[in-house]
């Protein structure tokens, strides 16, 4: 990664993802995660402070970036939970087939490569039954707003760590053989609508 990626997106990706109205959502869910939890895109730790101690035994922070990492040395330090860093890609993670409760991915599958692959490996880590939690923005359902969102994004995700803001989250979750069982689907207040539509929910790995 370049000079941009790893010392000036940290820093523009950590303030955008940590105003208001996002940090009410991200206390929404982050506290429904529970056990042994991998949370796919940690960042600059942004999500630290909503986990339960009395519920979650042990996070693993998946982050391949050097500079996000560094970042969330201040979050960590507070960190009311133990987190051990993984620094591979989301489609490699180093851990063994149903080894963990929960998966949590909070504005991350918007801008991994290969979401497919992903969301692959994050079913095999999950044990049979067990959640994944998201809080992700992608694909308005307006056609004008998807059709801003089609323009935009090949510009976007050239600036915005490969953020993409026209994936149909829900669909892609299914697609990859997990059962929705909760979504809420909202425009965020304040946010530009082609880069606020969130889709928040829980999904299960079938037994």
């Amino acid at each position: 990664m370049g000079f941009y990626d790893e010392r000036i997106l940290p820093h523009i990706i950590d303030c955008t993802c940590s105003v208001g109205q996002v940090m009410k959502l991200r206390s929404q869910v982050v506290p429904r995660a529970s056990g042994t939890v991998l949370e796919v895109g940690m960042g600059s730790g942004i999500n630290l402070e909503f986990y339960n101690p009395e519920t979650v035994s042990l996070v693993y922070g998946l982050e391949p970036s050097e500079g996000m990492r560094r970042k969330a040395l201040p979050n960590l330090s507070r960190s009311p939970v133990t987190v051990e860093w993984l620094d591979l890609p989301g489609e490699k993670i180093p851990l063994q087939d149903e080894s963990v409760d929960t998966v949590l991915l909070t504005f991350t599958l918007c801008t991994i490569p290969d979401w497919h692959a992903a969301l692959q490996q994050m079913k095999r880590v999950l044990r049979p039954g067990g959640e994944l939690l998201f809080l992700e923005h992608g694909q308005a359902p307006d056609a004008t707003v998807r059709k801003w969102q089609h323009r935009i994004t090949p510009a976007w995700k050239k600036i915005a760590g490969g953020c993409h803001l026209n994936r149909p989250i829900a669909e892609l979750i299914r697609e990859t053989g997990f059962e929705i069982t909760e979504l809420e689907n909202l425009y965020m207040p304040k946010a530009p609508r082609f880069a606020g539509y969130i889709y928040k929910g829980r999904a299960e790995r079938p037994g």
